[in-house]
């Protein structure tokens, strides 16, 4: 059996630029990376790796002296007036990077343009090796596992994937035997987390929670190890934790990343 992919996300470790980040997951112990190419918010702290010549410049050659490869790229957005050619200069970025998953969200209540979208985007993706991956989110629209699903198989591309990430499934009440039988195929990575507490009422505060107060594999209360017998073996895991708080008690960025693998592994260790 192969050893299992670990990356670093980019929000474990938002404020590291990413160089910085490439060094802080070969000093922990990861084998790969996710770049954040696109902010997710306007609000955030954002290192524009695709504007910037010298940024990608440096981050390359960091990647090459540390042997730590890119998974993933994000965050491209589904919306009602996206023109799916304007993402070609992310996607030849990613590509640059080595790059093979895409990370895409859905923010088009027309869910069959947002379908259609996704599937120009899976077309356009593929000369590059990248893999979109529709990752679903209680507050957007693709909102659930079983809709994500959905409108995967409907653009009907080889390329097309899904994305589970621990919290968001949690959160929009998804079901582990709806997981259970989406194709290996449309599953080629997953992000994981802990969520504490029960699922609030209030989708600002669920919000809230995804973006600053996730918590380490085994601190929470979601069902991993039911997760992850539910995912395809070995499936790679990208370590998607924001603490804001531990930031704020001036945890650094390298032993945030460093508990979010060591939690990874006792967690692997009990399956």
């Amino acid at each position: 059996m192969s050893e299992r992919i670990f990356s670093l996300a980019s929000l474990t470790v938002l404020e590291l630029s990413p160089p910085d980040m490439v060094e802080v997951a070969a000093r922990a112990g990861y084998s790969h990376v996710g770049l954040r190419l696109v902010p997710a918010t306007p609000e955030e702290h954002h290192f524009a790796l695709v504007a910037d010549e010298e940024l990608r410049r440096q981050t390359l050659a960091r990647l090459r002296d540390t042997g730590i490869r890119v998974l993933d790229v994000e965050i491209l957005r589904l919306k009602p007036d996206t023109v799916v050619a304007d993402f070609e200069r992310v996607l030849a970025v990613g590509a640059e990077f080595g790059a093979s998953e895409l990370l895409v969200a859905g923010n088009d209540p027309d869910e069959q343009r947002m379908t259609e979208n996704f599937a120009r985007l899976c077309d356009l993706a593929a000369p590059y090796g990248l893999h979109p991956h529709l990752e679903f989110m209680p507050w957007t629209d693709a909102r659930d596992l079983q809709q994500a699903v959905r409108i995967v198989e409907k653009a009907e591309r080889e390329n097309a994937a899904v994305l589970v990430d621990a919290f968001h499934f949690d959160r929009s009440g998804s079901r582990l035997e709806d997981l259970a039988r989406v194709a290996p195929s449309r599953l080629r990575y997953a992000q994981l987390c802990d969520v504490a507490g029960p699922r609030p009422q209030d989708m600002a505060e669920i919000l809230r929670q995804a973006r600053n107060e996730r918590r380490f594999p085994g601190d929470g209360d979601c069902d991993l190890p039911g997760l992850l017998r539910c995912l395809p073996a070995n499936i790679p895991l990208s370590l998607e934790i924001p603490t804001v708080r531990l930031l704020e008690q001036g945890v650094s960025g390298l032993e945030r990343a460093q508990m979010a693998l060591d939690k990874t592994r006792e967690l692997l260790a009990r399956l």
